[in-house]
């Protein structure tokens, strides 16, 4: 399993994986991929506008990657039903992959922050492991976009606003869980050697 705070790095053989495709009726393994260059991108999910943009960006530049030689991809820690749902409205070329647990996002080492309990005795190492009050006290501005650093989930708002949705409980049962499982480009990597 990958540890947050050291991810997989490129060159590095990456971690075997099978998931289900969003926008095809099959499921998607390493070794479906073994033997040819490809990009991976993680994302958080459809409830981040940041990486609903960053799949987008993705998406524009599948075609030259595609060129390339190089296969593209995003998991998304999204239920299937809910990311099907979405890009039905959105088209991507991009292969997306369902991935609601974080497995992948693990295995492949993507930071993310694990929320200590209240009243834990045990030390924080930001940003892998902090507190609740640690994580409300930090302040982002990822794009550069908004006026301010904001609180992370504070900052969803402009870009939500920019580019409409809607969270249903299933959108909440996955951001609650796993919080923060990436962030922004580090996410994205290439990896060659399988």
């Amino acid at each position: 399993m990958g540890d947050p705070l050291r991810p997989l790095q490129p060159g590095q053989a990456a971690p075997a994986f099978a998931l289900p495709s969003v926008n095809l009726e099959a499921t998607v393994s390493l070794a479906d991929l073994r033997g040819r260059p490809f990009l991976i991108g993680f994302f958080r999910g459809l409830h981040c506008p940041f990486c609903r943009r960053q799949v987008t960006q993705l998406a524009g530049l599948q075609p030259a990657l595609r060129a390339a030689g190089v296969e593209t991809l995003a998991v998304i820690n999204t239920p299937m039903e809910r990311a099907r749902l979405y890009f039905r409205f959105r088209p991507t070329p991009v292969l997306l992959l369902s991935d609601p647990d974080c497995g992948t996002h693990r295995a492949f080492g993507v930071p993310r922050i694990e929320f200590l309990p209240e009243g834990s005795s045990e030390q924080p190492a930001w940003p892998a492991r902090a507190s609740m009050a640690q994580f409300q006290a930090a302040r982002v501005n990822p794009t550069g976009e908004l006026p301010a650093p904001t609180q992370p989930i504070d900052s969803l708002v402009v870009p939500n606003a920019i580019a409409p949705f809607r969270p249903l409980v299933t959108t909440r049962t996955v951001v609650l869980p796993t919080a923060t499982p990436c962030t922004g480009p580090a996410s994205l990597r290439r990896f060659e050697r399988c």
